[in-house]
């Protein structure tokens, strides 16, 4: 079974590597749409995989240093492109979030990404 929480992330970035004249060559901003996406077991006892609150917890320190900040000035999002963010994320969050299966990240309504990582 698979469970998500959501979250919010407003913040600016520009594309360095993109060819001259691209759009996404200019500082702009987003308000991205982080969803993480837990998977296992139902815990009988419980009644669930994860506790929603512990997913709000582990993501916590990650949405410190992402929300309404300057993507580029962050280690590792020197090029922060939803693939290269939501494979960030996900470095960041295994750890702490030993079940995490998916990362969903969209940049604008109709927009984003889907990382698995190393399932």
């Amino acid at each position: 079974m698979e469970i998500y929480k959501q979250f919010n992330i407003e913040a600016a970035h520009h594309l360095p590597n993109v060819p001259t004249g691209h759009k996404c060559a200019r500082l702009h901003g987003h308000s991205f749409q982080v969803t993480i996406h837990v998977a296992g077991t139902v815990n009988e006892q419980m009644g669930w995989i994860t506790d929603f609150a512990d997913i709000k917890t582990a993501f916590a320190p990650l949405y410190e240093q992402l929300d309404h900040h300057y993507l580029n000035e962050i280690a590792g999002l020197e090029n922060p492109t939803s693939e290269n963010i939501a494979r960030w994320i996900w470095q960041h969050l295994k750890p702490r979030l030993p079940n995490l299966w998916k990362i969903t990240l969209q940049e604008t309504c109709t927009s984003g990404c889907i990382y698995i990582g190393d399932n």
